[in-house]
């Protein structure tokens, strides 16, 4: 579990919302992050289911363990993303299918469990987290960025399909973040990257968070079938 996804629940359980956090392998960060939420002075709370979300069946039974405990589900957040960074001519099968499995095909797994709960929820929301590197592409990750700009086509589709429901689906595509990933890039790398950025900065975790949990409001109603860019300015 990455930075940018213990903060997107942080920020919902501060806002009071019940929270599952789902995790793969990181069950120590996960119970720390619901553990986080549950005990602070507001009335969110937390709870960390297991389940891999390349796995149809365990993402349908981490949706029957919450129907039973919780209820039906009315916000969904596909952020779940890994790298298998190599240039084309030496990207493997193995390599483009993981980074897919992940990124896109586990965006369809856990929307297809849910989704007849965020059907019927009054103000439904499918919030899936994608990246610039879908828009602009990047040396090194065919695989990231078609398995990123994937969630653009889906987001939309979704957004159409479900607008007589008032349910809606949005897409956040970040730029590049302070997480661990980029502390562990060179300096010098790190350097290059942000003399690209018009704002001359990464992105804070917080400042995803935020739009998360915009999105996740019914302040966000009107608002349905949008890659909303958070870059610093990139594309400018």
């Amino acid at each position: 579990m990455g930075t940018r996804q213990r903060e997107g629940a942080r920020e919902l359980g501060r806002y009071g919302a019940t929270v599952i956090v789902n995790y793969r392998s990181s069950e120590a960060d996960a119970h720390a992050v619901a553990d986080a939420i549950t005990e602070a002075d507001t009335d969110g709370t937390a709870h960390p289911v297991r389940a891999d979300v390349t796995d149809r069946g365990a993402v349908d039974a981490m949706r029957d363990a919450v129907a039973d405990a919780f209820g039906p589900i009315d916000v969904l957040v596909n952020n779940a993303g890994i790298t298998a960074d190599r240039t084309f001519a030496n990207m493997t099968a193995e390599d483009w299918h993981r980074v897919v499995d992940v990124s896109l095909n586990g965006a369809f797994n856990c929307t297809k469990a849910f989704y007849d709960d965020l059907e019927a929820a009054p103000n439904g929301r499918i919030i899936s987290v994608s990246s610039v590197i879908g828009k602009q592409g990047n040396v090194g990750q065919a695989n990231y960025a078609a398995a990123k700009s994937g969630l653009f086509g889906f987001t939309r589709s979704l957004a159409l399909e479900l607008a007589g429901t008032g349910t809606t689906a949005n897409c956040i595509a970040p730029g590049f973040t302070r997480t661990e990933m980029i502390e562990s890039i060179p300096e010098t790398v790190r350097d290059d990257l942000r003399a690209d950025i018009p704002l001359e900065r990464f992105a804070t975790v917080e400042e995803i968070a935020g739009l998360v949990r915009y999105l996740a409001s019914e302040q966000s109603g009107y608002v349905t079938g949008e890659v909303i860019d958070v870059n610093g300015g990139i594309d400018l």
